[in-house]
């Protein structure tokens, strides 16, 4: 590899760690001084480099900045409805007291089958948080396996895009990655569980102040979340030591939760107080969710009857056009928010607090939204540089066994740009030639790539953002949190493909 891309590589990594570790400045900044940083000792022109992050940034949030502002709207409305409440007992009812991280992480990895891990994440969180309120503790064991569960499928089991292309460029064959996808996922996800529960609660008193207060209300906040609290009404940040706790679950019937209604605005004369029950709760989420499904499963059916799979010729059917559109994460989610205004307020909510809760979800997304561009602007530097190229032609020309080829090009790859999707489809390029010649089962190729870009999460992954700034997690705690699980589910699927290779290969 030229020691001239290298050393860009590894220079802007350590001023993002420096940086974000040891300076006053943020995230966001940090980042994009990487970015220079990366670009001018790659040896770009520094006007190329300028226009590389303005593009990154430009692509990042065109893809995923709608997404979170709509979802940061519906999570805040289930929020001060009490809706997010009453989904998250109905969730405890349905798993059972003590296997809370095995929900999330169960709900994140069907999810993410049809919607981009960012999306998924950020419709779902409120229910991590409203999980952990009901339980006084463990947000952060609840996010990471929410997030994590959303990571496994994500990268291994179609029709998300990055499987989808890789299995369309090695000949795979989609029914039997999809398969094989699903069973890897199933024995990844204890190492989720058990990795998520071991971490949790050793870096959550470190979790961000503003955050602790968000999930478990001001009194837990001062305490370190370690001070019992009952559901919180979060338009104040105060506890409302009346409404049910964790051990009053199983006697609520149809999981709904009553709120004060001064909370919702004046109520008229008489007016009981303000219930959301579970399955009206979901409408919100499970209506954009499934709008999303039909969109993906009918782009996946549409692109296997012409024979375009993972190839850039796909011309949507007549028949696919409408549930295109209505099933475009924008769109769903827009539908989402109407939901959440118009079915779970009551009618005497005035305009003006839904407009001020809005402002207040806007507010809180604004640096997610900052930081998740300019991690994608990083990203688009390292791949102008030409970095991510000579990594993966580097590896493969190591003598390794066949099938590790494609996962240590794509786990390289991913470390130096931070896409997983960029780094499978990289990996599956520059393997495709070797595979039949190698004598490589495609979908042992295919199942290499997917895998090879679970590894390590970090500061030029935009997903890495979302889930941290969640979260609540900054520093080293976001690197043993999110960047650690992340690892530990690539190297569990290590002796999985060892497997897969002597049953299908």
């Amino acid at each position: 590899m030229d020691i001239q891309l290298l050393l860009a590589l590894v220079l802007g990594i350590a001023t993002i760690i420096i940086l974000v570790l040891r300076t006053r400045l943020d995230a966001f900044v940090a980042l994009l001084i990487a970015a220079l940083v990366t670009g001018l000792v790659a040896g770009q022109a520094p006007l190329e480099i300028v226009s590389a992050i303005t593009t990154g940034f430009g692509n990042t949030l065109a893809s995923i900045g709608i997404v979170i502002g709509l979802g940061v709207g519906i999570g805040k409305i289930l929020e001060v409805s009490g809706a997010a409440n009453s989904l998250a007992l109905a969730f405890l009812k349905l798993f059972g007291k003590g296997r809370e991280p095995w929900a999330m992480g169960s709900v994140g990895a069907l999810v993410s089958i049809p919607v981009f891990c960012d999306s998924g994440y950020v419709i779902m969180n409120p229910l991590a948080r409203s999980i952990a309120r009901v339980k006084r503790a463990g947000y952060i064991t609840l996010a990471l396996a929410l997030g994590c569960g959303m990571t496994l499928t994500h990268h291994l089991v179609p029709p998300t895009p990055g499987p989808l292309a890789v299995a369309g460029i090695l000949g795979a064959d989609l029914g039997a990655l999809i398969l094989a996808g699903l069973v890897f996922t199933v024995i990844l996800l204890p190492v989720v569980v058990f990795y998520a529960r071991w971490i949790g609660p050793k870096i959550e008193p470190g979790m961000n102040e503003t955050v602790r207060e968000m999930v478990y209300g001001s009194t837990a906040a001062r305490s370190g979340g370690r001070t019992g609290t009952a559901l919180a009404d979060h338009s104040d940040g105060h506890s409302d030591d009346s409404m049910p706790t964790l051990e009053d679950s199983d006697s609520l019937q149809g999981s709904s939760i009553e709120v004060d209604n001064n909370t919702l605005g004046t109520p008229p004369a008489g007016a009981k107080p303000h219930k959301v029950g579970a399955f009206m709760a979901s409408l919100p989420l499970l209506v954009p969710l499934v709008l999303i499904i039909l969109n993906t499963v009918s782009g996946a059916i549409d692109q296997n009857n012409q024979g375009v799979v993972g190839t850039d010729e796909y011309e949507p059917s007549a028949w696919v056009v409408p549930l295109a559109f209505i099933g475009n994460p924008v769109v769903a989610l827009v539908i989402g928010v109407l939901l959440a205004v118009y079915v779970l307020l009551p009618r005497w909510t005035p305009r003006s607090k839904v407009q001020g809760w809005f402002a207040e979800a806007a507010a809180s997304a604004g640096l997610i939204l900052l930081i998740t561009g300019a991690g994608g602007a990083l990203g688009q530097v390292l791949r102008s540089s030409g970095v991510g190229d000579a990594l993966a032609e580097a590896i493969a020309a190591t003598p390794l066994p066949a099938f590790l080829v494609p996962f240590l090009i794509a786990t390289l790859v991913r470390i130096a740009q931070g896409s997983g999707t960029v780094a499978m489809i990289t990996a599956a390029s520059v393997t495709a030639p070797l595979v039949s010649s190698l004598g490589i089962d495609p979908v042992v190729a295919a199942l290499a790539c997917t895998a090879g870009s679970m590894v390590f999460s970090y500061f030029n992954d935009s997903y890495f953002w979302v889930v941290t700034r969640f979260a609540g997690l900054d520093g080293t705690a976001a690197l043993k949190g999110w960047s650690g699980i992340t690892t530990a589910v690539w190297a569990g699927s290590i002796p999985l493909l060892f497997i897969a290779n002597v049953i299908l290969g």
